[in-house]
């Protein structure tokens, strides 16, 4: 397939989940017309002086991944919250694009990745010149944390699916199960607009350790003892789960390119993904 970026420049602007702050992004083609901007997904941040500001999306810049998929580079500039963005990226094609950012994490918007993607909508598609050659699993791959009872498990497939299962011990959200193809239709009717959710006792915590500043009802479903807390509900039944796997496709494409192969997940996350692309990589890469 052919390499690919977007059309025109666009902006996002919006509140960070972490801090609360607001950001703006600016969503450039990355067509290779400029030789100092690498090759891939490319992040430039605006507010840093001295350092270099340049963070490229890959699974060796990856680090603290207990809420979320974030990356630095060697000077230790960082960006956070990349997953949603990274998710909405892989569904499209994207495999090029620099973005010009104002802080250290992307906008939340409303939780979900359906405004990235009418991001990428509103500025077009520009195919390159150069190939990429999917990653291709041609036997098993398992990475399991037995003890927490997390796997993935990554099977040889003609296309790219994902099936996962959720299990939290809670009076509401207990075991879910979601599978499906991942193609672009199916991932804006089914996935893209299911948001990230937390349970109403984490929030204390998280806003004691200045973290999920800017989460609200607007960004996030927050889960109470017998159900959302958001006056409209959910969006689908298995929101959560659904949610999970739009993570996880976030996840895997730090690799930079698409993946074709069966992707199995039972209670993952962003921790566990990371060790899943992280062999992936060693094997294929």
């Amino acid at each position: 397939m052919k390499r690919k970026t977007i059309g025109k420049e666009v902006e996002i602007v919006g509140i960070g989940l972490h801090k609360g702050e607001e950001i703006k992004l600016v969503l450039n083609p990355n067509d290779g017309s400029n030789p100092e901007i690498p090759q891939g997904i490319v992040f430039k941040r605006m507010d840093v002086e001295g350092k270099n500001p340049i963070v490229t999306v890959d699974y060796t810049h990856l680090f603290d991944l207990e809420r979320g998929t974030n990356i630095r580079n060697e000077d230790d500039v960082k960006v956070h919250t990349i997953e949603h963005f990274l998710s909405a990226l892989s569904v499209s094609g994207i495999t090029d694009i620099f973005v010009e950012i104002t802080g250290n994490e992307l906008p939340i918007l409303d939780g979900s990745s359906i405004k990235f993607i009418e991001k990428f909508q509103e500025a077009g598609f520009k195919e390159l010149e150069t190939e990429i050659e999917p990653v291709v699993l041609i036997e098993p791959i398992i990475f399991s944390d037995e003890k927490a009872g997390k796997y993935v498990i990554g099977l040889p497939y003609d296309g790219f699916k994902i099936s996962y299962t959720i299990d939290f011990n809670h009076s509401f959200l207990k075991s879910q199960y979601f599978e499906t193809e991942i193609t672009f239709d199916n991932y804006v009717e089914k996935i893209s607009k299911c948001r990230t959710f937390a349970f109403d006792y984490e929030i204390d915590f998280l806003k004691k350790n200045n973290l999920a500043l800017g989460g609200s009802l607007d960004n996030a479903i927050v889960i109470g003892e017998n159900g959302p807390l958001n006056p409209e509900g959910l969006r689908y039944p298995d929101e959560f789960v659904r949610h999970k796997i739009l993570d996880i496709i976030g996840d895997l494409y730090v690799l930079g390119r698409p993946i074709k192969g069966h992707i199995i997940a039972v209670k993952a996350g962003h921790f566990v993904n990371a060790k899943m692309t992280a062999m992936i990589a060693k094997k294929y890469l």
